[in-house]
């Protein structure tokens, strides 16, 4: 596991996740859910380049690449959480994120801030875990042969 690996495939799932949504708020198509689905591309994107380039320069093991693809995934999770934070007080605050929220899977409700990236939290959690572990079963037989017989 290099660190530096998952900090640079983070920050390119970041950058992506980040530009696809400035795009759909200037086309105007940002408030069209199926839409911000597609930012889990983006993950799989960073999470492949990592478990990729680990299994070039021969890091072996499910645990570590799984474990590394976590890392990464979270990394751009939280860049992208952290910077919406950022973007929501830009654009004002509390009525901003009221315009925003309705369009969310748990939105609607008079939430804060804080209760909106928090559930932002677990969300992005749950997706870094699922897209992880799913291109873990695909990368498993190429980064640690189990169940070989001889």
């Amino acid at each position: 596991m290099k660190f530096t690996r998952e900090l640079t495939n983070g920050f390119i799932i970041f950058l992506g996740i980040g530009v696809y949504f400035i795009l759909l708020e200037l086309l105007g198509f940002s408030d069209v859910f199926f839409l911000r689905i597609v930012n889990i591309l983006f993950v799989a994107y960073g999470v492949n380049r990592t478990i990729k380039a680990n299994k070039e320069d021969g890091i072996r093991g499910y645990n570590k690449n799984l474990l590394s693809a976590i890392v990464t995934s979270m990394i751009g999770a939280l860049l992208s959480i952290a910077s919406l934070l950022g973007y929501i007080y830009y654009k004002g605050g509390e009525p901003y994120l009221k315009e925003l929220s309705d369009n969310f899977i748990f939105g609607g409700g008079d939430l804060t801030i804080q209760q909106y990236c928090i559930g932002l939290l677990f969300e992005s959690t749950a997706a870094s875990l699922i897209v992880s572990f799913c291109l873990m079963q695909y990368w498993k037989d190429k980064v640690e042969v189990i169940n070989r017989v001889d």
